[in-house]
């Protein structure tokens, strides 16, 4: 599947710029003369604009096609990356990011729905565990070598750096990829059928809720590693950067196992799996002895959430083959919405509780809930089909024979 090596660069190039700015935010606010919290807007700016524009491109790449979308994103990402490498000031900068951001959303939930369009089902686990280690190197390099980067050559090559590999992704694209989708006409009426389409699969909210709900729990936690270990007196900021790379390695773990997983485990029990791992894994955390046990946790609890995640991508795909790209906006959009108000829930837990620990041991409670209707998501989808077939098959005309 050469095409995946293109699709695999766009979405590296997607991962590398959500986590860009991070680590350099000190260096950003001392070089425009802001404060960090003015600097911190930047991850915002992008964030937003990210998630909202999930559900506009699903219903684009499925009336455009998938692979003309992705050129023209990738191509105006680099745009956005050389206009904020460019940036005068702190608010042409967040302006910068606020168009890149808006761009970016348009690639990785497009590249899944190209699989979807390409790959047999049988084999579509494999693939998209391919991409899902694309994005996760995306992400775990624009969180460290972005950070060395700014620290030697200063915060614009940062994005000079983004912009190199996403126009090279954009080339590859131009070159290698073939689009084999016709234009449809695309208007607000058609992208409303296509998304009624997709709800009506019993299916879609089912794995949507179970979509933000995961986001949810596992992201919600994320803001409170750094205080959990202050709270053991095991660390800090540096610390729990640390503990967080254990978790992106744990998802490349998961990436070079997936075929095997499938084979053995398949998709119901991969999610229960998953879910069960992420659990006892957070629980775990809030009893470790050490920092190498959170860290060597926190290595279990990637591959735990990328079993579960990627599953959920999996069925995602399956929404519905007519409108592909629709079903995986709204499963991108679910996983955001997740995030968000689970760092809400998370911060009204923590002040309810009086502790970072307890709110692990109630995340991993909850991630143990949520294996049960995790595991039966795939059985519910292919006994479906299963009907669906059958009375298609019971409704075809009988082939008329000719003497």
């Amino acid at each position: 599947m050469p095409f995946l090596l293109i699709l695999g660069l766009a979405d590296f190039a997607s991962g590398f710029t959500v986590r860009a700015v991070d680590p350099m935010l000190n260096v950003v606010a001392g070089d425009l003369r802001v404060s960090v919290q003015t600097a911190a807007l930047l991850a915002s700016a992008f964030a937003l604009p990210y998630a909202a524009m999930q559900l506009v491109f699903g219903p684009i790449g499925d009336a455009f096609g998938r692979v003309r979308l992705i050129r023209v994103t990738l191509s105006l990402l680099t745009v956005g990356h050389v206009a904020s490498a460019l940036a005068p000031n702190h608010d042409m900068l967040l302006l910068a990011r606020i168009f890149a951001g808006g761009w970016a959303g348009g690639i990785i939930p497009v590249a899944l729905a190209t699989v979807g369009d390409r790959v047999p089902f049988e084999r579509r686990p494999e693939a998209l565990g391919r991409l899902l280690l694309a994005v996760v190197l995306g992400q775990l390099c624009g969180a460290t070598i972005s950070g060395v980067i700014a620290a030697y050559f200063g915060w614009r090559a940062v994005f000079w750096t983004g912009a190199g590999v996403s126009a090279l992704a954009a080339v590859g694209a131009m070159l290698f990829l073939t689009e084999i989708g016709t234009r449809q006409k695309l208007s607000v009426k058609t992208a409303l059928a296509g998304y009624a389409t997709v709800l009506r699969n019993p299916v879609s909210v089912r794995l949507f809720a179970i979509t933000a709900l995961e986001g949810g729990v596992i992201f919600g936690v994320f803001p409170f590693v750094a205080p959990l270990l202050v709270e053991f007196r095991f660390g800090n900021a540096v610390e729990a950067g640390i503990a967080i790379g254990a978790f992106a390695i744990g998802g490349v773990g998961y990436s070079l196992v997936v075929r095997h997983l499938v084979r053995v485990l398949g998709l119901g029990t991969m999610a229960a799996v998953g879910a069960s791992v992420v659990g006892l894994c957070l629980i775990g955390v809030a009893f470790a002895p050490s920092l190498p046990v959170v860290v060597a946790l926190f290595f279990i609890w990637g591959f735990g959430f990328y079993t579960i995640h990627n599953t959920l991508q999996i069925l995602a795909t399956e929404l519905s083959p007519t409108a592909r790209g629709s079903g995986i906006s709204l499963y991108a959009t679910s996983f955001f919405v997740g995030q968000a108000v689970g760092a809400v829930v998370a911060g009204l837990v923590v002040t309810a509780l009086g502790s970072n620990a307890g709110l692990f041991v109630g995340a991993g409670l909850a991630m143990l809930a949520l294996a049960w209707p995790a595991s039966r998501l795939a059985p519910f989808a292919a006994r479906l089909k299963r009907t669906a077939d059958a009375a298609a098959q019971a409704d075809a005309p009988d082939p008329v024979e000719h003497v």
